[in-house]
Order: C-alpha cells, then structure tokens, then sequence
C-alpha cells in the first residue's frame, strides 16, 4: 500500500513520540486517524484534541467501525508493542496492511529528499535544530520529530511545498534500516540496544548497514573519532564533523554569562559569531552537525546560521530548565531525557561547567532492565561525578522484569558517599525538603512528569534554603 492509497489509518501504540507525529502527518492530509495506547498521557490528550480517537482499552470493541475494514485501512505499530496485543492481532490475521513506523518513514524519504539523524545519542536534538533552520529560512521541512519542540508544540513540522524531509533514524530494531536517505548524519555509535544487538560489532554493523540506504549522489556526515567504517555508494561524498575538528567544526569557543558562541567552519568557509539559543556545551557539537546538514542543501545562508541557532527553543526533556533562580543561593532544577551512560556523563558535566562550584543533585530513573544489566557500572562511573545521588525505582517500558535486575544494580555500584533509593511516589516530598542547590533529573522513563509538582512545591517567598 502506497501512502496515496490509504483512506485511514490505525496506530497500536499511538502516544509514542514517534508514533504522534505520523498520526498528525495522516491527519493533516485529511484522513480519519484512530489508535491505541496503554495509558493516557498529555500526549494522547493533546492528539485528541486534534481529532485522533484514542482508546486505552486493548480490545477489539473499543477499535471503531470504520477502522475494522481492511480496505483502505493501514495499520501503523511500535515494536514497543507486545505480539498479545488483541487489536494488533486482529489486524495481523484479518488481511489488514500491518506496518512498522520505519516503514512509513521510509516512505516518506523516499519521496522527499530525506534529512535523517542517526546516533546512540544526539539525534533528537540535531534532527530538531535541522528542522528549525529549514523552517527558519525560505525552504521549509516536512520534519517527523523525536520530541516536542518548543515554540513549536509538536514533534511534527509541516510544509506543503518543500522537498526536504527531516527524520530521526532510530537504530531501535534497525528501524533505520527502512529508510532511503539524501544526507544522513551519525552523531555517536556508543553500544545501545544490546538486547536487540548482542554486541558492540552488530551495533556498528547496523551502522554501516544504513550508511549503504543513502541514496547515490547524497551525503553523509559522520562525527570524528567514531567506531564506523562506511559502506556507502562511490557516488557518496563523506565528511566529518566535530567540536574542534572535521570538515565541519566549532572554532573560537567562547562560554559565559550564560552564553555560548562560536563560529561555524565549512569547507571553503566559516560564519561567525553563531549564538546558541539552548547554551549547553554538547550543543555546541549538535549545531554543528545541524549546519552541516542544511549547510549540504545550499540553502544555508550566515544570516540564517545565526537568526536560527540564537532562536532555537530546545526539546522537551533535552536539558530543559524547570525553575531557574537567581543570586548566589537561586535553585535550580533541569530534567534531561539522558538514558545511556555516555549521555549522562555529558549531561552532568554540561551543568558542572554551567553552575561551577555548586553542589550537584542527580536524580536518575533507569530506562529498561536489559540496558541496567548491560551498563551498571558505566552508569554508575557516570553518577559518580555528581556531587549527590537519588536513585529512582527502574522504568520498565517494554521490558519483562530480568531477575535480579533492579536501580539496586546500579547503586550497590556507586562510589559517590551520599546515595539514595526512593520511588518515584516519594520523589517530590523528599526532593523538597532535601535542601539541594542544583537538581538534574535523567532518564528516559516516566520521572520528569513529577518535575512540575516539585517546582511547585518549592515556589516559597524565601529565595535560599
């Protein structure tokens, strides 16, 4: 079934990030749009809103009508969802159109010219900053998103005449695998994912594998110093990119003040004075790779470079500020949706270099036991260097409980002298009465819901505790 065939579509698993931005695509072309998930959220709420019928219920009864006719009806599924799933099954063994997510994405870059991140981590954030220059200048993107962009209050970006299409490539399932890109952009290949991998060879594997789905004639940026050897067309012109070096590459850093600049080096050429609207220090390497890849289309002008970068608003969960004071004593409470080792040690080291000398509080939710079992003592080498731990009860997502896999794996690991072990329940009351300077709340599990209940609890009069 060709995308221009469809007359409606279904999602098993619909409040997926992933997931909400196909079914806003298939509602902005004006077809009915029905799904399911397991539990309700404010992303669920929100595509109702927008004309999405979503059900929480996993029975037939609760999938509409019209939606039970295998003509014209695409069924889109999350491998996050389970084979036990009664409407998934239903479609399977009713003849219906039954589709992964990378499958629609595939289709998508195969009739546009497809902008697509890969990485263990960065990709949310580049594919983003990529989405908003384009859409900043007069080109425009059709952007299918990882997160809620700020300002923007969606993960989709529309535009009816451009021909390029922004794309995060999830290595998850090698869903990557479905995609057929015009420039692809590799940000990290840290090992993720092993259970579905096995080994740091398979992970770089895939890697290489999807390096080969660029379309001859296209690109491919990779960052310095990775472990990935290309396989890509003779037709394929390769780059690097980097902080301090590459083809593409950050040069004159200059941090302070809460801001960050630098200039943008390209090949025949450097932008000055590009602002980031979002001053972390890894963004530094994310911008870069962002330009790169606009940079590659020809529609990057440095007038663009610096109005977009400088107006980036950032992604929900991607080092977001939730309560920000000032003075010497002002509190501060940051949540970032960091879930791997090497994500986490960046994390903390970008809010050590943005609040020297103030004491540290991480609050660490692990996502998936398979990913604990594999990474404890990276992930406690990582929360080491915060001044304080809190250790969150393990979000299981996907997962079936691993016996003797729990966040205990994590901190029985810790060197750090002052550790903790709460659950997510008593997180706000003992947050609150912790007397902390700076607070980092990570993971990629459900924690950051309990983060405006926490602001709120510390919105007193006083200033300093």
């Amino acid at each position: 079934m060709e995308i221009k065939d469809t007359a409606r579509v279904y999602f098993v698993g619909v409040g997926g990030i992933g997931m909400a931005a196909l079914a806003r695509y298939y509602r902005s072309l004006g077809l009915p749009v029905a799904g399911y998930d397991r539990t309700p959220s404010p992303l669920t709420a929100q595509l109702v809103r927008e004309g999405v019928a979503v059900s929480y219920d996993d029975s037939m009864d609760a999938v509409p009508a019209e939606f039970r006719d295998a003509e014209g009806t695409l069924v889109v599924y999350t491998p996050a969802v389970p084979d036990s799933n009664v409407p998934l099954g239903f479609f399977r063994d009713g003849g219906f159109e039954v589709r992964k997510r990378s499958w629609v994405l595939g289709q998508i870059t195969r009739g546009s010219r497809g902008l697509c991140f890969a990485g263990t981590h960065g990709k949310t954030t580049t594919s983003s900053m990529a989405a908003h220059v384009l859409h900043s200048g007069t080109t425009g993107c059709n952007a299918f998103l990882g997160g809620i962009l700020r300002g923007y209050n969606s993960n989709l970006i529309l535009s009816p005449t451009s021909p390029y299409s922004v794309i995060e490539a999830d290595e998850y399932d090698r869903s990557f695998h479905r995609l057929s890109p015009y420039i692809a952009v590799i940000t990290a290949t840290d090992p993720d994912h092993l259970d579905i991998y096995g080994t740091e060879e398979a992970y770089l594997e895939s890697f290489a594998h999807f390096t080969e789905l660029i379309q001859p004639g296209g690109f491919l940026v990779v960052h310095t110093g990775l472990k990935l050897v290309p396989r890509v067309h003779e037709s394929v012109r390769v780059y690097t990119f980097g902080r301090e070096e590459g083809d593409f590459h950050a040069a004159n850093v200059r941090c302070g003040d809460g801001r960050i600049v630098f200039d943008f080096v390209y090949p025949g050429g450097t932008v000055a004075d590009i602002e980031l609207g979002v001053p972390v220090a890894i963004n530094v390497d994310n911008a870069v790779a962002s330009l790169a890849a606009v940079w590659l289309t020809g529609t990057l002008t440095p007038g663009l470079a610096r109005r977009a970068m400088a107006s980036y608003p950032g992604v929900e969960r991607r080092f977001e500020f939730h309560l920000k004071e000032d003075g010497p004593c002002g509190r501060a409470v940051i949540d970032d949706y960091a879930h791997h080792p090497d994500e986490l040690r960046q994390s903390i080291a970008s809010v050590r270099a943005l609040y020297p000398g103030r004491r540290l509080t991480v609050a660490f939710q692990p996502h998936l036991y398979s990913r604990t079992r594999d990474f404890a003592p990276q992930f406690a080498e990582a929360l080491d260097t915060a001044d304080e731990v809190v250790l969150i009860d393990l979000y299981p997502a996907r997962e079936e409980p691993i016996p003797g896999i729990s966040s205990k794996t994590i901190f029985d690991k810790l060197n750090c002298p002052h550790k903790s072990m709460i659950s997510k329940e008593n997180f706000v009351d003992t947050m609150k009465n912790s007397n902390f300077e700076i607070l980092l709340t990570a993971g990629a599990g459900d924690l950051n819901l309990y983060v405006p209940q926490l602001v709120r609890a510390l919105r007193t009069p006083d200033g300093c505790n």
